[in-house]
């Protein structure tokens, strides 16, 4: 899509892969909590996009809809971190969760269950699940876990050097390896959910209607399963 000029027509490109960029921002919805507007993600996705056309090299031999997808998420996931869409008081219900289970799986030598967990920590078994409901959107790794954490920056202890990127740490084989060991080591069902999200790319009402249950439990077993996965990175 070029003008008479042989330049990139901007206008056709942003007008064509806009369904790209809503389709990318529902999908990413899925993980938020229902106090990001959709809007305000499709918004920062069109910047994604308009990015990748002033950048697109057709020599790099990507094609271009790849290229545009990963510019895209990289705005949305840049917009969000912006926004510091997470209460803190809710990271602070999180880390507690986390806490729990690793004092409960080193008394147990195994992944302790909803109803240990809300005992552990002293809530009615429907606070906690209500508490993992509402943390729709707690990620396996939030950006200020690179930086001013509340104690020591786990992910330094894979840090070649002061000047290691979070990429370069997110890639560190060491890393890669306790994830791996974390996710076999899941509840079934956690597993499963896992799987179905982030490997089918099913959102939480279709994986409800494939385990039989309801879109509020789905989101109460994902925020779970992050919980445990954070849990067992942290406890290096």
């Amino acid at each position: 899509m070029y003008t008479a000029t042989g330049k990139r027509d901007v206008e056709n490109y942003l007008t064509d892969y806009a369904p790209l960029v809503k389709r990318i921002a529902h999908y990413m919805m899925a993980k938020l909590p229902a106090s990001v507007d959709i809007d305000d993600v499709i918004q920062t996705g069109m910047l994604g996009l308009l990015d990748a056309i002033n950048r697109y090299d057709e020599s790099h031999g990507a094609q271009f809809e790849t290229y545009a997808a990963q510019r895209i998420r990289g705005a949305i996931l840049d917009g969000l971190r912006q926004m510091d869409w997470l209460p803190r008081s809710l990271r602070r219900d999180m880390r507690s969760i986390e806490n729990a289970i690793a004092k409960l799986e080193q008394r147990f030598g195994r992944p302790p269950t909803e109803n240990e967990l809300a005992g552990e920590m002293g809530l009615p078994l429907a606070e906690y699940q209500k508490m993992l409901r509402d943390a729709r959107g707690y990620q396996l790794i939030s950006y200020e876990d690179f930086n001013h954490a509340e104690d020591e920056n786990y992910l330094e202890h894979y840090s070649e050097g002061s000047a290691s990127n979070p990429l370069d740490i997110l890639l560190d084989r060491k890393l890669r390896e306790r994830l791996v060991s974390a996710i076999e080591n899941l509840p079934e069902r956690e597993k499963l959910v896992m799987g179905l999200y982030y490997e089918e790319e099913l959102n939480l009402r279709e994986i409800g209607e494939t385990l039989g249950v309801s879109e509020s439990r789905v989101c109460q077993l994902h925020s779970q399963a992050v919980a445990r996965l954070r849990s067992h990175i942290r406890s290096v």
